[in-house]
């Protein structure tokens, strides 16, 4: 597809946004609303079946933090969704240019975890949380999008869906899929922010199993209540992480200069570490 094709005699595309690996999003004119709006079109017949579970997904849910879904057809024999426009970029975007404010990172952060905790709520683990899916709007509202590999609680994700370098142990293990992986990967994306860097860069098997053999480093720059809240985030025993929810209330307490409420995070671990990590790394040989 290329710029003012139009689809469904409905959808004139503008400049491409952005994309994955099996589709492309683009800035598109509703002709008939006269309205702009973003289509996220599959560029190969041959694997449209995430686009299409992504549109069922998506249809029913309904959060100030996710895109809206106002359409879904096929081109051919290539589905494609419209959605609500986010032209503002993605955090990835944002990220190229170094590390952000603290404040701004708990922002964004409360936002992207309430979002979390609404599609947990709903059985859905998004299972790609990175920062080119947290997405921007012109006025700087953030939203958290692509929902193509998202799966249910309780899966098993034999097959590694995500992107290597925010993955959760357990989804490099092939271990069962909880909503609190997305918690992990969330942690990583705001120490990100914070940092500048990518705690495991790489792809590919290398930056998966680097979480396997030692934990995130969570600098004490921005203060005891940062340090508390991304180590309980990102441990590596998913027991021990916070669910969404409470990620969102702390967070939103750093944002706001509030007390932070460090005593709302589950008791931190003691030697589960060392036995977890031994035994996924002899288990991946």
């Amino acid at each position: 597809m290329s710029t003012n094709t139009v689809i469904d005699h409905r959808y004139r595309l503008g400049p491409r946004l952005g994309g994955g690996g099996t589709a492309d999003v683009f800035e598109a004119r509703d002709l008939r609303l006269a309205r702009r709006v973003a289509v996220k079109s599959c560029r190969s017949a041959h694997a449209p079946l995430d686009l299409v579970a992504e549109a069922e997904l998506l249809a029913g849910l309904s959060h100030p933090g996710l895109l809206t879904l106002f359409d879904f057809g096929f081109d051919g024999p290539r589905p494609f969704l419209v959605l609500q426009l986010a032209a503002g970029g993605t955090l990835r975007d944002r990220l190229d240019s170094g590390p952000m404010l603290p404040d701004r990172v708990a922002e964004i952060g409360a936002v992207i975890a309430d979002v979390l905790s609404y599609v947990h709520g709903e059985g859905i683990v998004h299972r790609d949380v990175t920062p080119a899916n947290v997405l921007f709007d012109d006025e700087g509202e953030c939203y958290l999008a692509d929902f193509g590999v998202a799966g249910s609680s309780g899966d098993t994700d034999a097959n590694v869906h995500g992107t290597a370098s925010y993955l959760a142990p357990e989804q490099v293990t092939g271990g069962e899929i909880e909503p609190v992986v997305d918690v992990y990967s969330l942690g990583l994306v705001l120490l990100e922010c914070l940092t500048g860097e990518v705690e495991f860069p790489g792809d590919g098997k290398e930056a998966a199993t680097a979480r396997l053999v030692h934990r995130p480093k969570v600098p004490g720059a921005w203060g005891r209540a940062w340090r508390a809240v991304l180590t309980a985030m990102t441990d590596v025993d998913p027991a021990k992480r916070p669910v969404a929810a409470t990620c969102a209330t702390l967070l939103r307490a750093l944002c706001t200069g509030e007390r932070v409420p460090l005593a709302e995070l589950p008791a931190r671990p003691r030697s589960w570490f060392g036995t977890f990590a031994s035994a996924a790394c002899n288990a991946m040989l």
